[in-house]
Parts: C-alpha cells; sequence; structure tokens
C-alpha cells in the first residue's frame, strides 16, 4: 500500500528540493508546492517506469553525484582552454565504451553524465544495451578514454545500482 502512494520516496525528496531550488524561496508556501509536485510526479508517472529503481548504497550515490559536479566544473575549464586555444589542440573521436551495466535506468545515468560533463557526449547505445557509443572532443588516446569512464562512472554506477547478489 505505501509503495502504490509513495512510489519513489528518493525521487519525491529529490523533486522537492529540484523546486525549492528553482525558485530560490524556503518559504512553506514554496516547500509545499515542491512535496505535492515531488508526490505527484512519481504516482502520475508510475506506470512508465520499467523496474522498480534499487539503490544499494544510498551514500555512494552522494558521493558519486558530488564526484560528477566536480568531473563538470573541470571539465567547463578544460574545454575554455581549448576554444581559446584553437582547434590545432582539438582531437574529435568516437570511442566504444562496452558495458557492465545491465538496467536502463542505471544505463540512462552513465549516458546523461557523460553528455553533463563538457567535451565528451552520448552517441548512440547498441540495441542490446552492450556497447554505449561516446563522442570526445579532446581524444588523445581512444582506450584511456574508456577506461577513465568505465572506473570513474560506470564502476560506481554498478556498485550503487547492481551490486553482486
Amino acid at each position: 500500500m505505501l509503495h502504490r502512494l509513495l512510489p519513489h520516496p528518493l525521487l519525491t525528496v529529490t523533486l522537492a528540493l529540484t523546486w525549492l531550488l528553482l525558485v530560490n524561496s524556503l518559504t512553506p508556501g514554496q516547500a509545499l508546492i515542491g512535496l505535492i509536485l515531488g508526490w505527484a510526479i512519481p504516482v502520475f508517472t508510475r506506470r512508465f517506469w520499467p523496474e522498480r529503481v534499487r539503490i544499494a548504497r544510498p551514500w555512494w550515490l552522494v558521493f558519486f553525484l558530488i564526484k560528477v559536479l566536480w568531473d563538470i566544473l573541470v571539465a567547463n575549464v578544460a574545454v575554455a582552454v581549448l576554444i581559446v586555444g584553437g582547434q590545432r589542440f582539438a582531437r574529435p573521436a568516437f570511442v566504444a565504451v562496452p558495458l557492465e551495466l545491465r538496467t536502463e535506468l542505471a544505463i540512462g545515468i552513465l549516458a546523461n553524465t557523460i553528455s553533463l560533463t563538457p567535451g565528451t557526449v552520448s552517441a548512440w547505445l547498441s540495441p542490446d544495451r552492450k556497447l554505449l557509443m561516446v563522442h570526445g572532443l579532446r581524444v588523445n588516446d581512444p582506450d584511456a578514454l574508456v577506461q577513465e569512464i568505465k572506473t570513474r562512472y560506470e564502476r560506481p554506477l554498478v556498485d550503487i545500482f547492481e551490486p553482486p547478489c
């Protein structure tokens, strides 16, 4: 019964906090609107979720988000330097990243994390969901980029969403 009333508690809290950040106000009225939106969106979109979200290690998710925010900041500076330095430093390339992740949510978070980090973008996911094509703006060593994505982003997501049984 509780699952029907509150299908995704973490999403509810995240949406409510996001609302408060967007309106830049901590008044009781805005907090109430945030809670209503945080409750209503998961309830009314429940049928579109392919599977129940299971986060095995929630604190690892917090640390992962901090790491991603830091990487976005660092990548913004690197891309700005690349733009100011001219195109001679750019070495664009596509690289294929083999995936260990199996759940749609975890693969979606990985693809979005890559796209949020300036200088890289997720371009294509194979139909069997075992290969993610990534475009990099400055790829000196394709294997190093693949290894960085796998160790920095995919491995933590495996630990957070798909722990061993």
